[in-house]
């Protein structure tokens, strides 16, 4: 039974280890992506090992499916949870006859707008949460809108 423990525990910690070391290596800079590497191969080595234990190759395969899942899950939850909102910015065209409608239906987001863009009105929407953002691309999508979305860079 502790050889079971050991194996479960031990493969959770591995796979937040890995998943953490995924996305380290991608947002983080050289020396925090190297150290995580460090550690997650470090244990991967000892998961290795751990691997040939007196378990039932089914049950070892379970159990890190399992983990996998459970593991990953739980880190991009709390990743998500971190995130930082961004200011979007979506420029979308919407035929003129819907102008009155659109600024209506938006009038608590932030934006602008230019008329007489051939049969179109532009508007520029200033999204500073992913809410805003949905509900942005939700309304505009309901009136034929073609659009592009781009993201506040920091100076």
């Amino acid at each position: 039974m502790k050889l079971l423990i050991l194996f479960i525990v031990m493969n959770v910690l591995n796979v937040i280890i890995q998943t953490v070391k995924s996305i380290c290596t991608i947002k983080c800079g050289k020396a925090v992506a190297a150290l995580v590497n460090a550690v997650a191969y470090g244990l991967y080595t000892y998961i290795v090992v751990l691997t040939m234990c007196d378990l039932p190759l089914l049950a070892k395969c379970l159990i890190v499916a399992g983990c996998n899942f459970v593991g990953v899950y739980v880190v991009k939850f709390f990743e998500e949870k971190a995130r930082k909102d961004k200011l979007w910015k979506v420029e979308a065209t919407i035929p003129a006859k819907y102008q009155s409608a659109v600024h209506f239906d938006l009038k608590d987001i932030p934006h602008n707008y230019i008329e007489g863009v051939g049969n179109y009105t532009l508007f520029n929407f200033y999204c500073a949460t992913q809410a805003e953002s949905a509900k942005v691309r939700d309304i505009i999508n309901q009136y034929d809108a073609k659009y592009f979305v781009s993201e506040s860079k920091s100076l």
